[in-house]
Order: structure tokens, then sequence, then C-alpha cells
């Protein structure tokens, strides 16, 4: 998913040059998808930026099958897009197979691409997987910031809460809003598997959303929203794949130096 705005950022952070040869983060997330299995990669952007992406991607990825989808096509049009779960729905008619579901901001790690390739060999439908990350690997070294933070029972996911005040204090403990937790906490960072028979349900979800919030023009149908709604409803079950990997995004500026030090040797 790289339709997003980027209003804290400040410009096209996903294509924001933070590896060593000029990558960006979604150039390191085409790669460990490509090793890890992944036959496919379905890039949704906005028109605005399209070309600007679409000319990156050819300098770096000769050969690899890429579609580029626009979620503004899929309207109704709107200065700010619609969501995630709109943003999918966009890129449906490229998902026909089981398939994984990304930020072009956040770096996963090539060990969250093999977890998620082998989740997505064994789902079927009615069944969708999150590869979870330890709270530890996913905050900055100083200031807080707002994760979902997942409940899970024998696991499988059983509520997403998006927390304020997730930081690393200054006695080495972790707190996530305002309570201390253990650093190994699970925390989903967007990187989502599903059975394509979800985009039904999505199609049906993101129709109620729009009928409900069509004259909102801030609202947005996020996906673990829709995800939460699906389990309550008992249409969707989420098993959840922990990753020791270490989170790498940039969502502010100041985020840019930190994840370039971070890719700096990959």
């Amino acid at each position: 998913m790289a339709a997003g705005m980027g209003s804290r950022f400040g410009g096209v952070k996903q294509i924001a040059r933070v590896g060593p040869r000029g990558e960006a983060i979604l150039d390191f997330s085409i790669r460990d998808a490509v090793a890890a299995g992944f036959g496919n990669v379905v890039i949704i952007v906005r028109s605005e930026i399209e070309a600007d992406i679409r000319a990156h991607l050819a300098q770096l990825h000769d050969g690899v099958p890429i579609t580029l989808v626009r979620q503004d096509d899929l309207g109704p049009a709107r200065q700010k897009p619609w969501g995630t779960l709109h943003a999918v729905l966009s890129a449906a008619d490229s998902l026909t197979d089981s398939f994984a579901v990304i930020n072009a901001d956040d770096y996963y790690g090539p060990d969250s691409f093999v977890l998620a390739a082998e989740a997505l060999a064994s789902l079927d439908a009615g069944h969708a997987a999150n590869i979870a990350f330890e709270l530890h690997h996913t905050v900055p070294p100083v200031g807080a910031v707002t994760r979902a933070v997942t409940a899970v029972s024998d696991g499988y996911l059983t509520a997403i809460v998006e927390t304020d005040g997730c930081q690393r204090l200054s006695d080495g403990t972790f707190s996530a809003g305002g309570e201390i937790v253990p650093p190994s906490t699970p925390v989903s960072m967007n990187l989502w598997c599903f059975h394509p028979s979800a985009l039904d349900d999505f199609k049906g979800m993101w129709q109620s959303f729009h009928r409900a919030n069509a004259d909102d023009p801030k609202a947005e149908c996020q996906l673990p929203t829709v995800v939460g709604q699906l389990m309550a409803g008992q249409r969707m079950t989420v098993k959840v794949v922990p990753s020791t990997e270490q989170w790498i995004g940039i969502t502010n500026p100041d985020d840019f130096e930190l994840a370039k030090a971070a890719l700096a040797n990959r």
C-alpha cells in the first residue's frame, strides 16, 4: 500500500531514499518478498504519484513482475484516500490467489516475509494471519508512538487496540497506554495474510462504511477495524504469527536518519 498522503513526513515517503544505494523501504520489501517465494508484486498508488513511483521501480527491479493500481480509480473521488481497506479493494482484480498486505513505508525484515509465505500456503476461506512484532522492536529509542497492540489466545487474534504512549522508558522497561508491559508484547504493523475469498467480505464492509460516511471528508475505512468486525461476526479467524525481526519505518521527518542508519548494511 503506497497511496498515503505523507502529510506528517512532508513528501513522497514511499520512495524516500533511505538505503545505501538510494533504495526506498519498498525496494527492500520487494526484494525480500521475491526471495521468500512471492510471485507477483501489486503496488497501490494514487494518480499524482504514480509516475514518480513507476520511474523509481524501473531503476531497481528489472524482471520482477510488478503491477501498479491506482486507489483513486476505485472512487468515489476525494482528496484524502479512503483508508487501507479501500486500498486493498482497489487492487482486487489483481488478487486472484492468497496474498499478503504491507505498508510501503514499513520494513518488516526478510524472515517476516518467509513467515508470511508459509502462512499463506495453508490458508483457506474464513482464515487469515497477522505477522506480529515484539513491541520493543517497533518503538524508537526516545519518544512515544501509537501501536496496534494485539490480544492473543491460543495463537489466535482476539482483539487489536490502537494504543497511544508506546515507548521505552528510561529504566529500560516498556510502556503501552500508561501501563508497563513485557517487551515482547505482540503488536500488529499491518502485515496481513488473506485468502482471496476475504475480498467478498471486504466489499460488503466497504459498502456499509461508505453508506454511513459518504459525506465525511476525513473518514477512513481501515483494514484492522474491518478484520475485527469480521472476527466479531465469526466470519474470520486470524492466526498470529510472531516475528522477531526489527521493524523499521518512516512516519515523521525525524525517522529518516534512524531508518537510514538501520538499513546501511542491508
